[in-house]
C-alpha cells in the first residue's frame, strides 16, 4: 500500500488490520484491530489525526482529512460507505456514514446512528445516540429503529470478515480470458447464495 512519513509521522497498521494496496495512508493514521480500508481510499494525516477505531471500515474511494489540530475519529465499528468525505469529525460507535455522505468539521455523530446516502452534515453539527440523518443538509429525521440497528450490525461483521478474508486470500493476479467451468461463486459469512 502507498504508505507516507510526514515530518517523522508514520501511519499505523495493526497487524490484524487490512488495508487494500490501493489505498493511500499519510501521516498520523492510526489503524486499530481488525478494521478495513477499501480500494481507492485515502486517509491524509498530515494536518491533523485519523483513528480508525477497532473493527471499523472504510471502504473504496473514502476521502478523510480534517484541519491542523482536528483529530477525525472513526469509533468502534464504525462504518463508512462508498465515496464518503469525513473532515475533521467523530463518527460514533457502531454509527453508519452512508454512501457518497459528506460529514464535516467538528460534527459528532452520536453512536448507533445512520447518516444516509449523500447526507450532507454540516460544520459544527451533533446529534444523540440512534439519529436518522437525511439531506443536505443534514437534518435529524427520527430515531433508528431497532430493525434498521441489526441491519446495519450485519453489514459491519460483512466487513470484520473481509478484512480476515483479504488477510488470508487476496492476491493479485492477472485476468483470465475465459470463465473456466464450475466457477465457483464467492460467498459472504451472513449471505449466502448458491450458483
Amino acid at each position: 500500500m502507498p504508505c507516507y512519513k510526514i515530518e517523522g509521522v508514520t501511519p499505523v497498521v495493526d497487524p490484524s488490520a487490512y488495508v487494500h494496496p490501493t489505498a493511500v495512508l499519510i501521516g498520523d493514521v492510526i489503524i486499530h484491530a481488525r478494521c478495513y480500508v477499501g480500494p481507492g481510499a485515502c486517509l491524509r494525516g498530515d494536518f491533523g489525526r485519523i483513528t480508525m477505531e477497532e473493527e471499523s471500515n472504510i471502504q473504496d474511494n473514502c476521502v478523510v482529512h480534517g484541519f491542523a489540530d482536528s483529530h477525525t475519529v472513526i469509533r468502534r465499528r464504525g462504518h463508512i460507505g462508498h465515496g464518503a468525505i469525513l473532515h475533521g469529525c467523530d463518527i460514533g460507535e457502531d454509527a453508519l456514514v452512508g454512501m457518497n455522505a459528506v460529514v464535516m468539521d467538528n460534527a459528532v455523530i452520536g453512536a448507533e446512528s445512520i447518516v444516509a446516502a449523500a447526507a450532507f452534515v454540516k460544520n459544527r453539527f451533533s446529534c444523540d445516540t440512534r439519529s436518522l440523518l437525511i439531506g443536505s443538509p443534514a437534518k435529524v429525521v427520527r430515531k433508528v429503529t431497532d430493525d434498521e440497528l441489526a441491519w446495519k450490525q450485519v453489514g459491519t461483521g460483512e466487513y470484520i470478515q473481509l478484512a480476515n478474508r483479504c488477510l488470508t486470500s487476496l492476491v493479485e493476479c492477472p485476468p483470465l480470458n475465459a470463465i473456466e467451468a464450475d466457477r465457483p461463486q464467492l460467498q459472504s459469512g451472513q449471505h449466502k447464495t448458491k450458483s
